[in-house]
């Protein structure tokens, strides 16, 4: 498969159409059917989609909350007749190598977790108007939505059918959101979940997985008027849009080069080398000014580079299994450069980049890859970029008593970048010792090697003689694991303390459908999924385990 660009403009899109008329915003499925590549011998029947059509979603859902800030509802719609979407292309997931439908299950997963982020921290009313049927991960697209909408004529309904029919399970969060987010019953969901038909009508109304059921007579006039509704009982917000402008990274085979993000592969060892640079003076303080800068202000423009490095590594470094994080710069410009975040009021622009680096992340944490972060000389990780060092799996530090490092933490750290279980690092890191997190927040000067490792805040910290050595073994050492254990290791480790709905969906409904996608029930030569099109009937391994 070729290499994955992450990076489009809703001028470039070939599957969604977007409208925005003042505070609605439209969002029209209209996927192309045939396949451009050499490499993809499907057809995106049914408004069926692949990763194409997923990343130019998440592309106007990130564009919507930047450079449509007036925007307080978003209608997402099919602009095909009697059919909403059927989900993930079936042909496209059967010829898919495993880490490939691995990583295009999480991407969408994050994507729908990105429209509901947007509706509860941006105030952008998802409604999802179902104009034909919407089965699997159709349907999974509705329920990311806040409300949903059936239109009633007779046919259109919607649909669970990868249980029954393809002996998998609907891959983005679907179950999980049928039961925590909209309550259905149980015994229901059973039903629904092993019904290939779907339900619809009063009946899909009455079992709560639709808001109501329309007439096709007048969907599109309720629709209307129920946005407008939405929108007019709203805060309005007229604001300078901000424009997200293209990253343009310079890639070969073995780095990947941004403007603060630098990253080096070392495919023989399955080691990447990944640097982020501190801003190289201090920023603007002022609100206005800031946004004058837009895309370009630092924590933006550098968490919109780590974002992007992050989904190129999945899809394509798939063999690169530890990544080795460095930063470099000034901590005191880059806590000075980021202290409107913190203090930043109720302005929008910085409310929004505040909310994007939470969800990079986020990203981050749910990477299957092994992180280690560096702090030697020259490091800078002070602010979000300690943030990034506590989402880590180790931390070393180096403890040269001549060049000093320090950790230097901020009020990011106190809840305002929450992780997935909805706690801050720190919590989650302290859960044992929970006064330890105030100690490290009210601590009046940076932490160095000493203080950081009785605090808890490093995991080992080498002398300048020992430090080359060090690294090199604990580096050779992870990369020699077995990927597939340190997957299943790692997402068990990072995510202590409560369970949300995202965990569940990562941990629990992600993890059970990635272990399904390697059976025979599902993916041998008689698999249903192996099968899907074809006359003959799967055969299964009747064994429960």
């Amino acid at each position: 498969m070729a290499a994955i660009s992450f990076e489009t403009h809703p001028n470039q899109y070939r599957h969604w159409k977007l409208v925005v008329d003042g505070p609605i915003a439209r969002l029209w499925m209209d996927v192309v059917q045939d396949t451009t590549e050499d490499d993809e011998n499907y057809q995106r029947k049914l408004n069926s989609y692949d990763i194409s059509v997923d990343i130019e979603l998440w592309d106007a859902t990130n564009r919507l909350r930047f450079e449509h800030p007036e925007v307080r509802v978003v209608v997402i719609s099919s602009a095909k007749e009697r059919i909403f979407c059927a989900g993930a292309n079936i042909f496209m997931l059967a010829g898919s190598t495993h880490p490939f439908k691995v990583n295009f299950c999480k991407f969408t997963n994050e994507t729908r977790l990105y429209i509901e982020d947007a509706s509860e921290m941006s105030g952008q009313t998802y409604i999802a108007a179902v104009n034909g049927t919407a089965s699997g991960g159709g349907y999974e697209l509705a329920l990311a939505c806040d409300e949903i909408y059936l239109v009633d004529d007779r046919s259109s309904a919607v649909s669970f059918p990868e249980v029954p029919l393809l002996a998998v399970l609907p891959g983005t969060g679907g179950l999980t959101r049928l039961v925590d987010k909209r309550k259905v019953r149980k015994d229901l969901a059973d039903v629904f979940s092993t019904t290939a038909e779907g339900i619809k009508g009063k009946r899909a109304q009455k079992w709560g997985l639709v808001d109501d059921v329309i007439a096709k007579s007048r969907f599109e006039e309720f629709i209307s008027e129920r946005a407008r509704q939405i929108a007019g009982e709203s805060e309005t917000r007229i604001e300078t849009p901000v424009v997200l402008t293209p990253l343009a990274p310079t890639e070969t085979t073995t780095s990947i080069h941004y403007r603060y993000v630098n990253v080096t592969f070392e495919p023989n060892n399955r080691v990447a080398h990944l640097t982020i640079s501190g801003p190289p003076e201090v920023g603007p303080q002022d609100p206005e000014e800031i946004r004058s800068l837009g895309a370009e202000w630092w924590p933006l423009r550098a968490y919109r580079e780590l974002d992007d490095l992050l989904l190129r590594l999945r899809f394509n470094h798939e063999t690169i299994g530890l990544v080795v994080i460095s930063t470099r710069g000034d901590a005191e410009i880059n806590l000075a450069t980021e202290a409107p975040l913190v203090d930043s009021g109720n302005d929008w622009f910085i409310a929004e980049v505040r909310h994007h680096l939470r969800r990079v992340l986020k990203r981050l944490e749910a990477t299957a890859r092994s992180f280690f972060a560096l702090a030697d000389n020259g490091s800078c990780f002070a602010g979000s970029l300690f943030e990034v060092w506590l989402a880590c799996d180790r931390g070393y530090m180096l403890d040269d008593r001549n060049k000093p490092t320090a950790l230097y933490v901020s009020e990011l750290s106190a809840g305002l970048l929450p992780m997935a279980n909805g706690l801050s690092r720190l919590e989650t890191r302290f859960l044992a010792t929970p006064d330890r997190v105030n100690e490290v927040l009210l601590a009046e000067t940076p932490f160095d090697a000493e203080s950081a490792a009785q605090m808890g805040l490093v995991t080992f910290t080498p002398d300048e003689l020992d430090w080359d050595d060090e690294i090199r073994i604990a580096v050779e050492e992870r990369a020699s694991l077995s990927p597939d254990a340190l997957t299943g290791m790692e997402a068990s480790l990072r995510f202590a303390g409560p369970e949300t709905m995202e965990t569940k969906i990562f941990a629990r409904l992600s993890a059970w459908q990635n272990w399904i996608f390697q059976r025979p029930n599902s993916v041998g030569e008689r698999g249903a999924l192996s099968l899907y099109g074809k006359p003959e009937r799967a055969q299964f391994d009747w064994r429960r385990t």
